[in-house]
């Protein structure tokens, strides 16, 4: 693979990622999943993945709109919800996160942000007991490498398909499961503002930034190597500096250490031990 063709074996994709799903729910002597459908491009591939292994009757997914959402995310969700034969519930976030907005009316707009994503989480992992279902997480590769997620919020889930998946690749996947062309095609957002998008808030495109992770990340390139093969020298600075900032993102939260054997330090077990 060069550093500019990102491009996957689909089918293989499709069946490791099914496969993964499958054997990590029942594994744990469960046989059923909770999504969070936003009308976006990753959770339908999660939803549609998560779908295909378990069967339709056993997804949950789960839209939950706050007042500013555009009505195109339901829409988008509801066309998923349809083609795939999933079950499917709407729950308002609104009159939950309000009550915490009026506590301060200078309120920023990542405030607000985050408080939605974490309320999503609440309402996510309460479906998961009513419905008897783990949480399957919707965060591609790119945006856990430049921490573009609420921590404890849109990152949360029980376990996560298409985490290796650059957003490019999730395309390429979307397309070959035939998600519905009006999710793979519009600008991807986390509809928390009106005319708010993802590449927008970056300051730079997926697809400029997949290729240079890819570089970076799969092929251990320095940022120095990277300028050398073609990239703007602040482009990567920029990209770098998001990737360590991050990280703590990407980490369950380190533990002292006072005895000899600690929670995951010297207490390593595999997460279904003992099951």
């Amino acid at each position: 693979m060069s550093h500019d063709n990102l491009s996957i074996n689909t089918d293989l994709a499709r069946d490791i990622l099914t496969g993964f799903i499958r054997s990590e729910i029942t594994r744990i002597g469960m046989s059923r999943a909770v999504i969070g459908l936003s009308g976006g491009v990753d959770s339908a591939l999660s939803c549609a993945l998560a779908a295909e292994a378990l069967g339709a009757e056993n997804v949950l997914a789960v839209r939950m709109p706050y007042k500013a959402s555009s009505k195109d995310s339901l829409e988008h969700a509801q066309l998923l919800i349809d083609q795939l034969g999933v079950q499917g519930k709407t729950i308002e976030i609104t009159g939950m996160v309000e009550p915490l907005f009026d506590l301060d009316a200078n309120m920023s707009k990542v405030r607000k942000g985050n408080i939605m994503a974490r309320e999503r989480m609440i309402v996510l992992f309460d479906q998961s007991e009513v419905f008897k279902g783990l949480v399957i997480g919707t965060s591609n590769k790119t945006e856990i490498l430049l921490g573009y997620s609420t921590i404890y919020g849109d990152s949360a889930c029980a376990i996560n398909p298409i985490g290796d998946l650059y957003k490019t690749q999730v395309r390429q996947l979307s397309l070959a499961m035939n998600i519905p062309a009006p999710i793979i095609d519009k600008p991807p957002s986390a509809d928390l503002w009106a005319d708010q998008t993802d590449e927008k808030e970056l300051g730079f495109t997926y697809e400029e930034a997949d290729k240079l992770l890819y570089l970076l990340v799969d092929q251990r390139y320095s940022p120095r190597e990277a300028v050398e093969a073609g990239f703007d020298e602040k482009f990567v600075n920029a990209v770098v500096t998001r990737i360590q900032r991050h990280q703590f993102k990407r980490m369950l939260p380190p533990i002292a250490k006072l005895s000899n054997r600690t929670v995951g330090y010297d207490f390593l077990y595999l997460r279904d031990w003992g099951t």
